[in-house]
């Protein structure tokens, strides 16, 4: 990257520093939605679990979910892209203001579900590490290979799969700013699944064939101010999935999930696992594929959207892994199914993710220029909320169609309902109901006026 490259960068990550410490409110442009689609399967199952009645986005519990079963899942399944081979692992990191972000919450229900999967089947279970990492070292011994203290052999741990919660991941991103310290450069490797080995001579501490998954959280403010250039370069920051979160309500008594529903779906990832693991003491590998139809698909976007400049080198650089991450997404999706072929209503869905995670990369990283569309926005959203005062609950179609009169773009609509959830205290409330009618398709979005800001 030649200097001017290197400036432009520079100056666009801090334009965006000084946009999100400005301390206001409200957005100067409207947040990124996600496509209900997303919420795919044992996925969206867990996503409207956890989120129902709560103010966590569902979005943000999904991430984790997948991170962790992504992790729970092994190096059984992988997916050949030419000499590369690329297994279901995944590191997520939700990103929302703090106190708005409910980033603790977002992990709790996962948490719930991995405790009553270890009540039922323990050995299907990975390691979980949440106090914090700080040295590559560090991590190589949560899954070494084996090391001798003087005479004393310490045997080695044979289970590689290691899910690492760093509720605080401005931490990794401060450890990587102290000079010589190599542990962003240890998760780059444990992405690609290569062998952890010692940064020096004098520590033997070493792990093969590691298989560690990540959910982070952090707040803009934090994730602008931490991350180096060398970082954004060097591709440690563009193997997260990163996904926009805040809460979707204001709820003083959020709802529990009920522990039959948290134990139903743990059955549920057990048979996932069950499906997955390997069926012989000796390890074994097995090639996932792509259907006709998916090969398709992925052909298409491969050659338009997960290749497309967005003009910035900031955000190119962002955006760098959006091919390997949709299929690591997918292959997710497609186990849940428990099957080894990847369709295209697999690879449909994790298309919806990496936009999604596309347009969050756009709305944290860009500078403060006052989105065109900012003003129609917030008089579309004046209008829904007139709407919803008079008619109780709408769907988005309802909006569209009864509001608007087909009038106004969907973008301009999903970006004024996103203004009125995620705005202030929240205008808006959101609610999944399942379809009337048994058969495929997803489940019903409606959405309410808060109580206290009817008009």
């Amino acid at each position: 990257m030649d200097e001017s490259n290197r400036r432009s960068m520079d100056a666009t990550q801090a334009d965006a520093l000084r946009r999100w410490s400005g301390g206001g409110s409200e957005f100067d442009r409207p947040p990124p939605v996600p496509d209900p689609a997303c919420l795919y399967g044992l996925v969206g199952e867990v996503a409207r679990l956890g989120s129902e009645g709560t103010e966590t986005h569902p979005i943000a519990i999904a991430g984790n979910f997948i991170a962790y079963l992504s992790c729970a899942i092994g190096r059984t399944p992988y997916f050949a892209v030419g000499n590369t081979s690329h297994h279901a692992r995944l590191f997520f990191l939700h990103v929302g203001r703090s106190g708005r972000g409910r980033k603790g919450d977002a992990l709790s229900l996962v948490s719930r579900i991995d405790e009553a999967v270890r009540v039922q089947r323990p050995d299907l279970a990975p390691q979980i590490h949440r106090g914090g990492l700080s040295t590559r070292e560090g991590l190589a011994a949560l899954i070494h290979d084996g090391y001798q203290v003087g005479q004393q052999e310490v045997p080695a741990i044979k289970d590689k799969r290691l899910w690492v919660v760093e509720s605080e991941f401005a931490n990794v991103l401060q450890q990587s700013k102290r000079g010589g310290n190599t542990l962003s450069a240890a998760l780059r490797d444990c992405w690609d699944g290569v062998d952890l080995k010692p940064a020096t001579k004098t520590n033997r501490v070493h792990a093969s064939d590691p298989h560690v998954c990540l959910s982070g959280a952090i707040s803009p403010v934090e994730l602008l101010a931490l991350v180096q250039r060398r970082d954004l370069l060097n591709g440690f920051v563009n193997r997260f999935l990163l996904a926009w979160g805040e809460r979707t309500r204001v709820e003083a008594f959020p709802r529990r999930a009920p522990q039959k529903h948290v134990d139903a779906i743990a059955a549920k990832v057990i048979d996932v696992l069950d499906f997955t693991r390997p069926k012989t003491k000796e390890p074994e590998a097995v090639c996932m594929t792509l259907s006709v139809s998916a090969r398709r698909c992925y052909a298409e976007l491969y050659g338009a959207e997960l290749n497309r400049d967005f003009g910035s080198t900031l955000i190119d650089g962002l955006l760098e892994r959006r091919a390997p991450m949709l299929l690591r997404v997918a292959m997710v999706f497609a186990l849940t199914d428990q099957q080894w072929l990847i369709e295209e209503r697999h690879l449909e869905a994790a298309k919806l993710w990496i936009r999604y995670a596309t347009d969050s990369v756009s709305f944290v990283f860009s500078g403060s220029a006052e989105s065109p569309s900012a003003t129609k926005v917030r008089w579309a959203a004046e209008r829904i909320a007139d709407f919803l005062a008079a008619r109780g609950s709408a769907s988005r179609k309802d909006l569209v169609v009864d509001c608007f009169g087909r009038h106004q773009p969907a973008t301009v609509v999903d970006a004024a309902i996103a203004h009125l959830i995620q705005s202030s205290a929240g205008r808006v409330s959101v609610e999944t109901r399942p379809r009337a009618t048994s058969g495929p398709g997803r489940p019903a979005t409606i959405y309410r006026l808060v109580p206290g800001h009817r008009n």
